[in-house]
């Protein structure tokens, strides 16, 4: 069941005055509250130093999504698709470490205040794990995001086995569809990786109007 927060206390930036780097404001906090009604406004949060004492509020443009009519699954995900089994919200605490940990080349910016306040989202039903499991039940990918009404906002994910992030993907895709609707897959940034799968950019004024009719859309059922 979807718990509704507490109502945010900020007045939240206007998603269209992002700088060059996708940054609309800096401040306020990462109560459920704001968090949701950041994700509504499409906004998401990520410290800008290393002590997570600065909090960023992002918005890109262009803004990376999948639509879920172009989805590319290759011949060797297909294959993988049907090695792997994928779950949802059966291991959020798993995901999440595993997203946060140390990676080569970079990119470890899941803190523990940014761990805690997904934890407490996921725990009032807002937040949302896709586990990838191999034949012996192992976790070896997924990810997880932010549900609000047919939004799907994908916040990390991570592999152990190869394409196992990409089959973590695939689930949230057939989750967003489950049921004949077209929902929105936001991805934030479109990478080369990304891409494969057939994410592409639109820019921030045409995702705007994209999540104006998503979030309205009822919940996939795999996330109720």
């Amino acid at each position: 069941m979807v718990v509704e927060p507490p109502p945010c206390r900020w007045v939240l930036p206007d998603p269209l005055a992002a700088d060059e780097d996708g940054i609309v404001g800096i401040g306020a906090d990462l109560a459920p509250g704001t968090l949701v009604a950041a994700y509504r406004r499409g906004l998401f949060p990520m410290h800008l130093d290393a002590d997570a004492r600065v909090l960023g509020w992002w918005s890109p443009d262009p803004r990376g999504v999948l639509p879920l009519d172009r989805l590319h699954v290759s011949r060797t995900l297909a294959r993988s698709c049907r090695r792997f089994t994928t779950t949802v919200d059966t291991d959020f605490a798993g995901v999440i470490d595993a997203c946060a940990a140390p990676r080569e080349g970079g990119g470890h910016w899941i803190n523990p205040a940014l761990r805690a306040a997904y934890v407490a989202l996921h725990e009032l039903g807002w937040a949302h794990s896709v586990e990838v499991r191999n034949g012996a039940g192992t976790l070896v990918g997924g990810l997880y995001g932010v549900a609000v009404g047919g939004l799907f906002a994908g916040e990390s994910m991570f592999p152990r086995a190869t394409d196992a992030s990409k089959v973590a993907v695939v689930g949230v895709v057939e989750r967003l569809r489950d049921d004949g609707r077209d929902r929105l897959f936001d991805v934030q940034w479109c990478t080369p990786h990304l891409a494969t799968l057939g994410v592409v950019e639109v820019p921030a004024a045409e995702y705007q109007r994209r999540l104006t009719v998503a979030r309205d859309l009822a919940l996939p059922p795999a996330f109720r």
